[in-house]
């Protein structure tokens, strides 16, 4: 796993990625206190934190199947959203094996009977896993197609 130290490092690894699997990708990018999301009682014309840094916030979109977005935010941590399910504080540094494990097919929806509902499931590098509950209704093609 490489150390990403900050949001450009993560938008390139990510550029690299879409490159390599032959996928469209657009960025976004904020910088500055006033810009960045989380950053909403900055003040007007504010663009640094209190201890002088200058945030950096990119929400990249990248084309094909499976849909997926990434918003990374200069805390470290990035949300990520496939086909409309959102996984919450996904560390910086684990963003390209998510994205490298859902183009390689080893992301999968699992079905589960008690409570009813399916997840999915991103395993990564290290035994590492990400999971998300779905809802029963609503299961796209690509994520239908993952169900085990």
């Amino acid at each position: 796993m490489a150390h990403l130290p900050t949001t450009e490092a993560a938008v390139r690894a990510l550029r690299d990625l879409a490159a390599e699997y032959a996928r469209e990708i657009e960025v976004t990018e904020d910088i500055g206190a006033d810009q960045t999301s989380r950053r909403s009682a900055a003040g007007v014309g504010v663009v640094t934190d209190a201890d002088g840094s200058l945030p950096h916030e990119a929400y990249v979109e990248l084309g094909g199947s499976p849909a997926l977005a990434v918003r990374l935010y200069p805390e470290d941590d990035a949300l990520i959203t496939v086909e409309g399910v959102d996984f919450h504080d996904v560390p910086r540094d684990d963003v390209p094996a998510f994205v490298r494990s859902l183009y390689d097919g080893l992301a999968h929806v699992t079905a589960r009977r008690f409570p009813p509902g399916y997840r999915l499931v991103v395993p990564l590098p290290g035994d590492r896993t990400y999971k998300e509950y779905l809802p029963f209704i609503g299961l796209g093609p690509w994520l239908s197609s993952r169900v085990r």
